[in-house]
């Protein structure tokens, strides 16, 4: 399917993004900005940001949507918080982004590895804000409040897609355990905000993506994120539609109608593109 003209970006000159990559090389660093074949990378790059991706490139689940490697992982890096601290040192970041592949294979599903790496940045700064994407732990609670007891500003957790498309585009995740983390995040520590986002382009209807956003706005979910779904590598799914930039913005207007404290929608959007203006936004909506 050709690609229309709205999802066409420009690539920033090579000098702009070798800061960052000079950096994440001498850290030995990965970032699901490379690892997903993220659009934006090279946006952020230039501007000196990136998400850390922990806890190796291997991902133990497969995905239809997803770049990520599928694979057996290594065994987790401890060295690795301590990496992530003096590279958000070099790049002077204020508000840094941490995810991780899905680690099955794993007792904690790598949660002590999360909070590890909170703890690493704010023994640097304790005003840095600090925003974790993380996988399901497979509905661990444990897990969960591992990392919530670290207190990061914000806990993001993806539910991707409609509830129809789960078997397909989610085959070892499960539609109900996602909203069952989000929800239980709020209930245990409404303080940190939460954050979620999904992919449009897949086949779902308008119904079905409504019937979505209630279900998010039925656990609290403070932040969301829409995005267009590209097909990553020739092997993953194919995409079902291109939404035009005017329904995106559509979808906006509807999730702030619902109560979200902010939403991001549009082709380019993905879930930890401009993460620090989505929080600094709420928390000082006025200005």
């Amino acid at each position: 399917m050709k690609k229309p003209p709205w999802l066409k970006k420009r690539i920033p000159p090579f000098q702009d993004l070798q800061r960052v990559r000079s950096i994440l090389n001498e850290t030995d660093l990965h970032t699901v900005c490379e690892e997903a074949r993220c659009p934006n990378l090279g946006e952020c790059f230039s501007r000196g940001t990136v998400t850390f991706l922990i806890l190796g490139k291997m991902c133990t689940r497969n995905c239809g949507f997803c770049a990520m490697e599928h694979d057996a992982p290594a065994s987790p890096d401890e060295t690795e918080p301590e990496r992530v601290g003096q590279a958000v040192k070099k790049m002077d970041l204020q508000y840094v982004v941490i995810t991780s592949v899905t680690r099955d294979d794993l007792p904690d599903g790598g949660a002590l590895l999360f909070a590890k790496t909170i703890r690493a940045i704010r023994a640097l700064n304790p005003k840095i804000k600090i925003e974790v994407l993380i996988p399901d732990f497979k509905g661990d609670l444990n897990s969960l409040k591992t990392v919530l007891k670290e207190c990061p500003e914000v806990l993001n957790h993806n539910i991707e897609t409609i509830s129809r498309l789960y078997t397909e585009v989610r085959p070892q995740a499960g539609y109900q355990r996602s909203f069952d983390l989000l929800r239980r995040s709020k209930e245990g520590y409404p303080f940190i905000s939460t954050k979620s986002g999904f992919m449009l382009g897949l086949g779902e209807t308008q119904e079905e993506v409504l019937e979505l956003l209630q279900d998010l706005r039925g656990v609290e979910c403070d932040f969301l994120t829409i995005g267009q779904y590209l097909q990553p590598r020739p092997h993953r799914l194919p995409v079902a539609r291109y939404i035009s930039p005017e329904e995106f913005e559509g979808y906006k207007k509807i999730g702030e109608e619902m109560g979200f404290k902010s939403v991001a929608s549009g082709p380019f959007v993905r879930s930890s593109f401009q993460a620090s203006q989505m929080f600094e936004a709420q928390m000082d909506p006025v200005g």
